[in-house]
């Protein structure tokens, strides 16, 4: 009767759960944070999360914003990670701020042990590589300056 080789799965809201109180919680150095969206989402999906730009590059003094949404299958798949302020890195679709799982390795090589923390971090971490450090930036201002699509019509007018 030997468990060699065998590990206990951890269920996807429990290991939400987990990724909520240490997200609550602030462990770390303050340079990566994240946490719920919508506290009333049952199902944990969409979660937001903030990276502070690493020191001498680019992003030094920014304070980027992402949304992270985890879908059914995680953490067994990838979280779907936007950055909502605009940014200039490689692996980053410029139009939509999507990060493209071909191009940051994180999600490409996706283990069910990473956690969003880790993808931030990792994130972090990409900012201060060769190829991204010194990349131009788009100009700072509000959070959300992304267009969600190209043809937008009003909803309301202000007269």
């Amino acid at each position: 009767m030997g468990t060699e080789g065998s590990r206990v799965v951890v269920p996807r809201n429990f290991r939400l759960l987990e990724e909520l109180e240490r997200g609550e919680k602030g462990i770390g150095d303050g340079a990566v944070s994240y946490g719920m969206d919508d506290a009333d989402d049952i199902y944990m999906r969409s979660w937001t999360g903030t990276i502070i730009g690493p020191h001498n590059t680019v992003h030094e003094g920014r304070i980027y914003q992402l949304k992270l949404f985890c879908d059914e299958d995680y953490p067994d798949k990838p979280p779907t990670v936007r950055f909502q302020t605009r940014i200039n890195m490689t692996c980053i679709n410029q139009e939509t701020g999507v990060v493209e799982p071909g191009l940051f390795p994180m999600l490409a090589n996706w283990q069910r042990e990473y956690t969003m923390e880790d993808i931030l971090r990792s994130l972090r971490k990409e900012m201060s590589a060769p190829q991204n450090r010194k990349l131009n930036q788009p100009p700072e201002g509000n959070a959300d300056q992304r267009m969600e699509q190209k043809d937008l019509v009003p909803r309301c007018l202000i007269l």
